[in-house]
């Protein structure tokens, strides 16, 4: 079955994006999840100064877009390197630091510029420059590998944190991203593939100003951008906040590790379930259905509801939507743009997508101040979800993808003639 051939036939650079993700920054939030809580209570920091620390990864909006582009220009290989390089090291800065939040701070900010290049935006460019028809499984494939790290590691790390502390905890997580981020990069294809060239031909006649008019003119672009600012405010939720959400929520130091299982068990299913569902139904459906799911979780944890059944079930309805978005944002830019831009254009969502974390971050700092807890953050942030997957529904309106594609797929073979895949989008 073509489907299932595709993906076998293409299993090196699936392996190499799933390991590289599941290694990269995608762990980054419940490694220091686990960690932190340990940490201030050492050093003595509040959680509102701590919660403040989010806000900083704005700067990760500076970043994105130029790694988009990079990636578009010299391929997936080099550019992740940079942050498979840099990683190991920062965890390990992170275990030497003296207490003092400045230097926290400055680590963050080197991790937040340069380590970018180990996220969805380069390596879903593999999937998108090698797979066609099974596109939504494949990305499910790849995004799965931080869901399956994080169901692994977050007990595991939990109870190594407890035991021997959180310095050692991000040192052996130092070595972790060490080996991984070499057997991704031994593993990403150094040649042309037969279908789709990881360093297509556009890249030899360099066109900027015609790429980014392409892109500002997209009623598609506009759409998914503000969607995306809307539907990531909560995301300091499950990246650094989970478990003193839950601490604050009743629920004992041992739960929090089933609660971090749960939301690592949600984003598994999550890419799983939207990753079939794209290549099935129509996407735009998909995208609102998964991507509005968070605000009942949301809601629930705001809630008086405090049994610990019930939270893991919201806990997991945040965890879901959360492992399909990356699925959706990179399925629909490929759908609604062809192969050349796909970097440069993801790279411009993704900043808008850490703008709006960074911006949730700064949100519960402020609000936790004022009124002590996260309830009043929780309703308002759930709203502003709702309201972001409603506008996915309605990009989806009048929209034909098979007309569409056609009508791009020859616009690129005139344009960058004897290059395959670059018109499958």
């Amino acid at each position: 079955m073509q489907y299932f051939s595709e993906l076998r036939d293409n299993w090196r650079p699936l392996l190499a994006a799933a390991i590289g993700l599941g290694s990269g920054m995608a762990v980054v939030g419940p490694v220091t999840s686990t960690i932190v809580p340990n940490l201030i209570a050492e050093v003595g920091w509040s959680k509102a100064t701590f919660a403040a620390v989010g806000s900083i990864s704005i700067l990760t909006s500076v970043s994105f877009p130029v790694i988009g582009r990079l990636v578009d220009m010299i391929g997936v290989r080099w550019t992740a390197f940079i942050g498979q390089a840099l990683l190991p090291l920062i965890y390990f800065a992170y275990s030497m630091m003296n207490g003092e939040f400045w230097v926290y701070c400055t680590i963050f900010v080197i991790q937040a510029l340069f380590c970018v290049t180990t996220t969805s935006t380069v390596y879903t460019r593999l999937v998108v420059q090698y797979i066609t028809q099974a596109r939504g499984l494949a990305l499910a494939i790849v995004a799965s590998g931080p869901a399956i790290v994080g169901l692994v590691l977050a007990p595991a790390l939990n109870h190594y944190v407890e035991v021997s502390g959180w310095r050692a905890a991000y040192q052996a997580v130092a070595v972790f991203s060490l080996i991984a981020g070499l057997a991704t990069f031994l593993l990403i294809p150094s040649h042309p593939h037969e279908k789709a060239s990881p360093m297509p031909r556009a890249q030899a006649k360099p066109r900027a100003k015609e790429d980014y008019a392409e892109i500002f003119r997209s009623r598609a672009f506009w759409f998914l951008l503000v969607s995306m600012l809307l539907c990531n405010l909560p995301q300091t939720i499950p990246l650094v906040q989970l478990k003193m959400l839950m601490l604050a929520n009743g629920v004992s130091g041992e739960g929090t590790g089933v609660m971090l299982s749960a939301m690592s068990l949600g984003m598994l299913a999550g890419r799983f379930v939207a990753g079939v569902a794209l290549d099935r139904y129509n996407a735009h459906i998909v995208s609102f259905i998964t991507l509005g799911l968070p605000s009942l979780g949301l809601y629930i944890i705001a809630s008086s509801y405090d049994a610990p059944s019930v939270l893991t079930i919201a806990v997991f309805c945040v965890g879901f939507a959360f492992g399909a978005e990356g699925d959706i944002v990179a399925f629909l830019v490929a759908r609604h743009f062809p192969v050349r831009i796909y970097g440069t254009v993801l790279g411009m969502l993704a900043a808008g997508i850490s703008f709006s974390t960074a911006s949730g971050a700064g949100l519960l700092s402020i609000t936790m101040a004022r009124t002590g807890g996260y309830d009043f953050y929780l309703w308002l942030v759930g709203t502003a979800v709702l309201a972001g997957s409603v506008l996915l529904l309605m990009l989806g309106k009048g929209h034909k993808p098979k007309a569409e594609e056609a009508a791009r797929a020859i616009e690129e073979e005139m344009t960058h003639p004897g290059v395959p895949g670059t018109g499958q989008a």
